[in-house]
């Protein structure tokens, strides 16, 4: 028979372990608030790929003609990278006014990875799949491109110090709903792939695009929700759903080829404008 002052004193001894190894425990083990938002960005990513094979690739494979289960499918992913970006936009509003814990970078890198680089890159190789006039492998190649893209972008925005307000090369979520945009708008296979490349190309060159942030932040907060209602009401066939949707597509990709314009037009401007101040420099 077991005595309860012993039981009672064994459940507080337990207790009082279990706090010391809480206490004991690395901070860099602690997950904020911070991170749990990147761990949905996380998991939005990885059920982006679920419901793009278990609602486009499968039944495509199967020979079923069910072409509003893949509707459904296809609006369903791509709203679960539109959340992911939201989650992504949060995690840095967060983490610049509470705090990150020491592995956040490295956590958020990895998250965008699944969201932003698996998600629609194997978004971009199942409509290489299903589509009437793609082809295969080159839509696996460019998938493999998209990828690759970033990859190489997360790691020198490691790797990199870039002046204050500033990305250099497209943001991963942005490059990731415009290739995505791009497939949405279903063009002949030759031009879509074209800027598909084109895309990723951007996504590691050295145009400079603005950090989401105050009015900029909410400006694309926007315009994710409305992204999302967008594929919401082609998803259900709504009166004048798929040209909502559309010009929603094109929108997004026009912005993505018009920003490095404007980038390009001010390092012009700002080259000639040195240049002028030096030849005022040299005159007696």
């Amino acid at each position: 028979m077991i005595d309860p002052d012993t039981q009672a004193g064994w459940a507080a001894e337990a207790e009082a372990e279990a706090d010391a190894d809480a206490e004991d425990m690395p901070l860099s083990l602690r997950l904020s608030i911070a991170d749990t938002l990147t761990l949905g960005n996380a998991t939005c990513g990885f059920m982006a790929v679920y419901f793009t094979t278990t609602g486009i690739l499968i039944p495509h494979l199967t020979g079923s003609d069910e072409t509003g289960m893949a509707r459904h499918s296809a609006a369903t992913a791509v709203i679960l990278m539109l959340a992911a970006a939201i989650f992504d936009l949060l995690d840095g509003l967060v983490a610049r006014k509470l705090r990150s814990s020491p592995m956040g970078a490295e956590l958020d890198n990895l998250s965008d990875l699944i969201s932003f680089g698996l998600a629609p890159a194997y978004f971009v190789l199942v409509y290489g799949m299903v589509a009437d006039d793609a082809h295969q492998r080159v839509s696996a190649l460019a998938a493999v491109v998209v990828l690759l893209a970033v990859v190489l972008r997360l790691a020198r925005f490691s790797c990199v110090t870039l002046k204050d307000g500033m990305f250099q090369g497209m943001p991963s979520p942005f490059g990731a709903l415009t290739v995505v945009s791009i497939v949405l708008l279903e063009l002949p296979f030759v031009p879509t792939t074209l800027a598909i490349v084109g895309v990723a190309w951007l996504m590691v060159s050295r145009v400079e695009y603005p950090k989401p942030r105050g009015v900029l932040a909410v400006a694309m907060l926007g315009w994710i929700v409305a992204a999302m209602g967008l594929l919401a009401a082609w998803a259900f066939d709504a009166p004048g759903g798929q040209l909502l949707l559309q010009t929603g597509c094109a929108l997004q990709v026009v912005t993505g080829a018009v920003i490095p314009l404007f980038a390009t037009a001010r390092r012009v401007n700002t080259f000639r404008g040195n240049r002028r101040e030096a030849r005022a420099a040299q005159l007696p």
